[in-house]
């Protein structure tokens, strides 16, 4: 298999740009890249884009992240964990969730649904005996299956434990149907159970406490898929 080789775009017209148009071409070229991307990329991932050191990419995002503070900026550029992704910046969150509804439409889950992706989100990598321990039901396979079909939850490797079961964990388009940027803008577990309401067989409400006797380590790096 041939190795991809990135390069950086030559300019267009004729002569020769300054130092200042060849870094605005390039801040240009991160932020596009930045945004298109699936993962969030490191400086050194962009650096190949850019056909630039890494340091100069550092300096080139700090300079991007300084722009998108403007008030005209409606997104943000952050580094999280060593790599870089834009989002939209909190004060226009709600605004952004209010249209994400009126133009998609409305995905309708059963309670249950609810509950098993709650656990997911929650919990992950969280296996199928687990979700069922904690929602206190003796299979929770279907509504995965449910799950798995709106691309909501995904395969997560296997646990370390007798019998390997699938871990599950939620996904990118779990965080565009609810309008989050990221997990940390999940609810409190009280703020879930309050939007849940009571079960309607009356026995109380969800309670997202570990499952007993799941202890063990998760392989997230197995290529499995399906679902137990």
């Amino acid at each position: 298999m041939s190795e991809t080789v990135f390069t950086f775009p030559a300019a267009s017209g004729d002569g020769e740009t300054t130092g200042a148009e060849e870094r605005a071409r390039r801040i240009g070229l991160l932020e596009a890249v930045v945004f298109a991307a699936q993962q969030p990329p490191t400086a050194e991932q962009l650096a190949v884009v850019a056909g630039v050191s890494p340091e100069t990419v550092c300096e080139d995002l700090q300079a991007l992240m300084e722009a998108c503070r403007a008030d005209d900026r409606g997104v943000q550029l952050r580094s999280v964990g060593g790599t870089y992704r834009i989002s939209t910046k909190p004060e226009h969150h709600e605004a952004v969730r209010a249209f994400a509804k009126a133009v998609k439409p409305k995905l309708k889950l059963s309670r249950a649904a609810l509950e098993t992706l709650a656990v997911v989100a929650y919990k992950q990598p969280v296996t199928l005996p687990e979700i069922s321990a904690i929602r206190g039901v003796s299979s929770s396979s279907g509504v995965i299956r449910t799950l798995l079909s709106h691309d909501l939850v995904a395969v997560a490797g296997r646990k370390k434990v007798v019998g390997r079961p699938i871990c599950y964990k939620t996904t990118r388009e779990f965080l565009e149907h609810f309008g989050l940027d990221d997990l940390s803008e999940l609810p409190t577990v009280k703020e879930l159970e309050e939007l849940l309401g009571p079960p309607a067989d009356g026995n109380g409400q969800l309670e997202l406490l570990p499952a007993a006797g799941t202890g063990g380590e998760t392989d997230l790096t197995s290529d499995d898929r399906g679902h137990d």
